[in-house]
């Protein structure tokens, strides 16, 4: 049997800033909205520091930290791999836990192949 395909990686950049919220903060989630307020960029909070909706997608881990998804949002971006990176600025909404390093997650899309989403990780959903 093939190993599964994850839906989520991070860059260099994205591990370093989670590291030091790690070291501040503990245990951590991220959560990517569908729009309004807090636009589609991702948010790192406190574990428990936010709560999913029903049916909203936890794509993978990073550094054991679930990563949800908006499950509007999912229906459209499930077919493509989600990698975090980390940039200098703020992004809207400012509630997310980088913010007052100067810094903004986002994410960079990339589709996967056909014989990719095939054999995709499953994806966990919020009750």
């Amino acid at each position: 049997m093939e190993p599964q395909i994850s839906r989520l990686s991070a860059t260099e950049k994205a591990l370093e800033v989670i590291w030091q919220l790690e070291e501040k903060y503990g245990d951590l989630m991220f959560y990517q909205a569908g729009g309004c307020c807090e636009g589609t960029q991702p948010q790192c909070f406190e574990k428990g520091g936010f709560f999913p909706r029903m049916n909203d997608a936890m794509i993978g881990t990073i550094n054991r930290h679930e990563f949800w998804i908006d499950r509007d949002l999912f229906e459209y971006w499930k077919y493509s791999h989600f990698t975090l990176d980390v940039v200098d600025g703020f992004g809207p909404g400012g509630f997310s836990l980088e913010t007052p390093l100067g810094k903004t997650f986002k994410v960079h899309y990339k589709l996967f192949t056909p014989e990719e989403y095939k054999n995709l990780e499953p994806v966990k959903r919020s009750e």
